[in-house]
């Protein structure tokens, strides 16, 4: 969300809630030190703050937004350990390598250049740990590439403290910071039903020429999106997760098909045929308390 469509957004007296990026965060260090987090779900705190007061004229320069903004601050304890477990990885990884890159360079006369190169390298495909790391590449005397590098403290207790945390900006002034998160989050899942519709209900994209067209397209897009919704309260209800695309793949194995049989007097005689569900299909079935139709007719 950059800062000209904060200002389109303000001009036209629209109200938003939106993410910020990671960096922004920094700026809320004492908040986020601070003990006066309220607790809206085992697992999860939130708390209202202003916009910093020490803030160069630079950073407020960077960040316009309305005077009247809040931001909310969030803290997951989940998605901290997600976090942490990521960058733990990168920086095993960096150091590792790192390790034996000295050692490589120690050993053998090597050109400082492609040295420089194989730690940008090392470094961009570990993005997240990045950061927490100081490396120098120099010349020896005979100018050959000599490796050094250290983990910088200060960085890796920031990404300690900052794990599980993230910011959202608003200029709704008048709410609570449980209905601002909430309401966040009505967000993200608006965003994951374009998601749906696109992966697990496969509608693809058609360019309709005709009004009537389009709208006839959306309203099958919200009725798969609804039967998609009431699968998932069904799976919840009856104790296997909110997963629905897994109840489809599982049933999607079922097979249904019309055998058409000709004969000598021209007429077809047609009979519909489902396949018979295994144990595991049948036990999600007993589950949701969903029954197969009964197909033993035939049809002329």
């Amino acid at each position: 969300m950059s800062e000209d469509n904060i200002d389109f957004l303000l001009k036209g007296g629209r109200r938003y809630i939106v993410g910020t990026p990671k960096s922004m965060l920094k700026k809320f260090e004492a908040e986020v030190l601070a003990d006066d987090w309220n607790t809206i779900r085992d697992g999860l705190e939130v708390k209202l703050c202003r916009r910093p007061r020490d803030e160069s004229p630079s950073d407020a320069a960077d960040d316009s937004g309305s005077d009247d903004e809040l931001f909310i601050l969030c803290r997951s304890r989940d998605r901290s350990k997600k976090e942490e477990a990521m960058v733990r990885r990168s920086e095993d990884n960096i150091a590792a390598r790192l390790t034996k890159m000295k050692a490589r360079c120690e050993k053998q006369q090597r050109d400082p250049m492609k040295v420089e190169r194989e730690v940008g390298r090392l470094l961009g495909q570990n993005t997240r740990a990045a950061r927490l790391f100081e490396v120098t590449v120099s010349k020896t005397d005979a100018g050959f590439a000599h490796l050094e590098w250290k983990q910088v403290k200060a960085t890796r207790d920031w990404a300690t403290l900052s794990a599980g945390c993230y910011l959202l900006r608003t200029n709704v002034t008048n709410w609570t910071d449980e209905e601002l998160w909430k309401a966040c989050i009505q967000l993200t899942e608006a965003e994951a039903a374009f998601r749906i519709h696109k992966s697990d209900l496969t509608i693809r994209p058609i360019r309709h020429q005709k009004e009537e067209r389009v709208l006839a397209h959306i309203f099958v897009c919200f009725l798969a999106y609804v039967l998609w919704k009431t699968l998932g309260q069904l799976c919840d209800q009856a104790g296997l997760g909110n997963e629905p695309r897994r109840v489809l793949s599982s049933l999607s194995e079922l097979d249904l098909m019309d055998v058409v049989l000709p004969t000598r007097q021209g007429l077809e005689i047609r009979r519909r045929c489902l396949s018979t569900p295994n144990d595991h299909q049948q036990i999600l079935l007993d589950h949701l308390k969903l029954r197969l139709p009964r197909i033993n007719q035939s049809q002329m």
